[in-house]
């Protein structure tokens, strides 16, 4: 670096690079000041460039060049020793001032001795010493990192020392251009993974439920169907004529299916046809809105109530939901059902899963976490019910708990599906679903013809609505997106239970028909209360088969 005398004054040492004598004021450490000799730098530069004027020779020319570049270089790693002469001063000032602080850094240990002399160690003495060592520290620190930065470029060949800095620039450059490159990938992969995603929500929202209706029949392990239509219309034509061949002898138990106890007039009408029949009949009183297990097993305990007050056996006829709670209570609960359940008839139930469902909660497809939220608001909050009731319908669950519980053998079953009707002229067909009193307002007495004549107090106002036009579009929609043919919840292959007697009727009926009597009634058509008598009828007719051939086959084998 080249001799400095160690005084306040500055002094002037004369260093060469290749042949040209360049000149440097150097401090007392030998450092060269930042800002001092300006003209001694200026002749430095011009002097290499004075020089290669003067030459004729190329080969003078390009050792000049040379001697240009090693002296650029030189300059260079004389500002980064000045940048880190700046930052030990501006250190040890700081040190300076936090005069209450302990020492705690290696090197401060190895000057022990020199904290130790003094009357206390928060003297100014002693931070000044302290100061002063760290400032050495860092001082030597510094100067071997330029030494050996300077070192390696004088370690490098004379002829390549003059690149060394566009070689430092190029790797800069290098690195620079690579980390952009880098982040350019990552936001390339990002938005892959981005679209990708979005995709598959798309796919998957557009396929539905396209590969789980009619799984049923796929399966190889589940039980064929028998065909009842013709035997049913010919029980339906019969109790047209009056003959009512519904023995007494059972108990029947009508189940009602999802959202039941926000319809007053749920199987009420069926309900009174029966009794005035002089046949014992009751709507079981369960929570529509729970799960399919809760619903099961308050079943079971309703079932045993009721074979315990009467002593007979229970014939049990489920809509919708209620006919795979009751399913769900003999596959789960046989056991202790056993001798108590005659057989059971499922009237457009979902037994297979339903397409609505799982459309509405499938995960995975576009807006499926707000779709669920607002099905949870409105069953959990508004209605009271639980989310559950609508997850137990859906095609995963279903085949999860069929798969896990088998129905038993030992009972008739009977399915009952329908197509909805998307005719024009079902949009403006009202269905009756509840009754408002209104003992305070004289009304006109609904149903007669004579309008003229007012109802008295205790009168009642019909609650319909436009469920009948609510199922035509849900139909259309699963006829046109799945080609499937539905009541508008349900499609007819997911209504089939494997080893059930399947009625097929030909007439439009859609899913809400069963339960709730409509405006318009045609007298020439049988009603929902006169369907409901045929479906038993014919129940009991294959329970008694069933029991005649077990007889026979006892016999022949005895």
């Amino acid at each position: 670096m080249g001799d400095y005398y160690n005084n306040d004054e500055t002094s002037e040492t004369y260093t060469t690079v290749g042949n040209v004598p360049n000149s440097c004021i150097l401090d007392g450490c030998g450092y060269q000041l930042a800002n001092t000799a300006p003209c001694h730098a200026l002749r430095n530069i011009l002097c290499p460039l004075d020089n290669v004027g003067l030459c004729s020779s190329v080969n003078d020319i390009f050792s000049h060049i040379l001697a240009l570049s090693s002296h650029m270089t030189q300059r260079f790693l004389f500002f980064i020793e000045n940048l880190v002469l700046r930052d030990v001063n501006r250190h040890s000032e700081d040190l300076v001032a936090f005069s209450g602080c302990q020492p705690r850094s290696p090197m401060d240990c190895t000057d022990k001795s020199a904290f130790e002399d003094g009357p206390s160690s928060s003297s100014p003495e002693i931070h000044e010493n302290r100061s002063m060592v760290v400032e050495e520290e860092l001082l030597g620190n510094a100067r071997f990192e330029v030494a050996k930065m300077y070192d390696n470029i004088r370690g490098v060949p004379f002829i390549f020392q003059g690149l060394t800095v566009p070689l430092l620039c190029l790797k800069l450059a290098s690195k620079f251009a690579v980390a952009c490159w880098r982040l350019s990938l990552s936001y390339i992969r990002c938005t892959q993974l981005q679209l990708s995603s979005i995709m598959s929500r798309v796919q998957r929202t557009l396929h539905g439920s396209s590969d789980d209706i009619g799984w049923l029949q796929c399966n190889p392990d589940m039980a064929p169907v028998e065909d009842g239509t013709s035997r049913f219309l010919e029980v339906l034509e019969a109790i047209r004529n009056g003959e009512h061949r519904l023995p007494n002898s059972f108990l029947y138990l009508l189940i009602p299916g999802l959202f039941s106890n926000h319809g007053p007039l749920y199987f009420v009408g069926t309900k009174r046809f029966f009794s005035k029949m002089g046949l014992t009949c009751h709507i079981a009183k369960i929570h529509s809105e729970a799960s399919v297990e809760h619903n099961a097993w308050e079943l079971k305990q309703y079932i045993e109530e009721l074979y315990w007050g009467s002593g007979k056996r229970v014939m049990l006829l489920g809509h919708s939901k209620g006919g795979v709670d009751a399913a769900a209570a003999l596959s789960m609960f046989w056991d202790d059902l056993k001798g108590k359940v005659a057989g059971l008839a499922l009237v457009q139930s979902p037994y297979g899963g339903t397409p609505v469902a799982s459309d509405i909660l499938r995960e995975g497809q576009i807006a499926d976490k707000e779709t669920r939220r607002i099905m949870e608001l409105i069953i959990c909050k508004l209605i009271k019910g639980d989310i559950r009731a609508l997850e137990d319908l859906t095609y995963e669950k279903r085949k999860e708990f069929i798969l896990k519980n088998k129905l038993p053998d030992e009972i008739p079953f009977i399915s009952f599906h329908s197509e909805a009707s998307i005719a024009p002229g079902v949009l403006a067909t009202m269905t009756h679903i509840a009754h408002a009193e209104l003992p305070w307002l004289p009304l006109l007495k609904f149903g007669s013809e004579n309008l003229d004549e007012l109802e008295l107090p205790g009168g009642q106002v019909p609650v319909a609505i436009p469920l009948s036009a609510a199922m035509a579009v849900c139909a259309l929609h699963l006829q046109l997106r799945y080609g499937e043919k539905s009541d508008g919840v349900v499609t007819c292959r997911d209504a089939e239970v494997p080893g059930s007697v399947v009625i097929r009727p030909d007439r439009k009926l859609d899913h809400a028909w069963m339960v709730y009597s409509s405006r318009k009634k045609n007298p020439s058509e049988p009603n929902a209360s006169e369907m409901c008598e045929a479906i038993l009828t014919l129940l009991v007719e294959i329970g008694v088969e069933r029991n005649n051939r077990e007889k026979g086959d006892c016999v022949d084998q005895s």
